[in-house]
């Protein structure tokens, strides 16, 4: 394989908007998208994918991701969210994503929470997760080459990023799996609440 620690390097996973990115001042949608494209543009798989889109943010508008905006200007509050929302899209449907921000949508909007401090939390955990991350995806390649020298075969090298291949999707969809079941606790809860 090709050196692994340089691809996993080059994903940009410590991109994020950080709260200090956020101006003190509403945006229009075009400022949002260009905001977006600043802090996550370096980690799209290819130059021809988009960040974020007016056609996005307008569909994340009428499925009521984010509750509503004010004067067509997007606040600190929406930009968390949107953010967010990128950030959950890559792994949970539309209606997931929607369910597990209910409750924070509901109550930011009546002023009752603080969401910045929250998103801060996020922030934290999302460091944290991409040291774990790194470190398992070279054990993960390691077990890997360890699996594919039993089978003495030619080709090591391209089986050895197969068995990884499957592997990480493996464990993405254990992880995705459980943040599903997660996400229908939740919606129980909002259930037996309302």
């Amino acid at each position: 394989m090709n050196n692994l620690a340089e691809l996993l390097a080059d994903l940009g996973l410590e991109n994020n908007i950080a709260l200090e990115d956020i101006p003190g001042i509403d945006l229009y949608m075009d400022q949002v998208i260009q905001l977006f494209e600043k802090n996550f543009g370096n980690s799209t798989r290819n130059e021809e994918e988009k960040v974020l889109t007016k056609t996005m943010i307008n569909n994340y508008a009428k499925g009521k991701l984010f509750f509503p905006i004010k004067n067509k200007k997007y606040s600190k509050e929406h930009l968390i969210l949107i953010s967010l929302i990128y950030q959950l899209k890559g792994g949970l449907s539309i209606q997931d994503i929607k369910q597990t921000l209910e409750g924070i949508n509901s109550r930011t909007e009546s002023g009752e929470f603080p969401l910045d401090q929250f998103y801060r939390s996020y922030l934290n955990l999302h460091e944290k997760n991409i040291e774990v991350f790194n470190q398992d995806v070279l054990e993960r390649e390691k077990d890997a080459k360890a699996e594919v020298k039993k089978l003495d075969a030619e080709d090591s090298e391209e089986l050895e990023t197969i068995l990884l291949i499957a592997s990480m999707i493996n464990i993405s969809n254990f992880y995705r799996r459980t943040a599903e079941k997660l996400v229908d606790q939740l919606a129980d809860k909002h259930t037996k609440k309302g």
